[in-house]
């Protein structure tokens, strides 16, 4: 299967693209919180990009998974939550983390499939 087709890649750098453009229509009463969706959208994106350009990178694949983590966790460590008035930014944190955590996840799967099978070469 080419890695162009894997819809997963796509979802991450849709969600990438999404978190990194979202202080143009998300209030953002703090720099921090506007930074930090920022700086993970643009990596997440510049991540999944590589990944749909280079078949059967687990690493990279890997690495979006990661990526989600790092979204969903960093209302909490960058101290932007709900709670604090960046209702707005967590749940664009929360919402981007899941979608970037499956679709990585995802991807590791159908790469370790292929490579099971035979289909992805290095």
């Amino acid at each position: 299967m080419n890695k162009r087709t894997h819809p997963q890649g796509l979802a991450a750098l849709v969600a990438g693209v999404y978190a990194a453009l979202s202080p143009i229509w998300t209030t953002h009463p703090d720099g921090k919180a506007m930074y930090t969706v920022i700086t993970l959208g643009v990596i997440t994106a510049l991540l999944a990009l590589v990944s749909l350009a280079s078949p059967g990178r687990i690493a990279f694949e890997g690495l979006v998974a990661l990526m989600g983590v790092l979204f969903i966790i960093s209302p909490w460590v960058v101290s932007f939550t709900p709670g604090d008035g960046f209702t707005a930014f967590a749940w664009t944190a929360w919402i981007v983390g899941v979608v970037a955590l499956v679709a990585g996840a995802a991807d590791v799967q159908v790469t370790r499939t292929e490579q099971h099978r035979g289909l992805v070469t290095h």
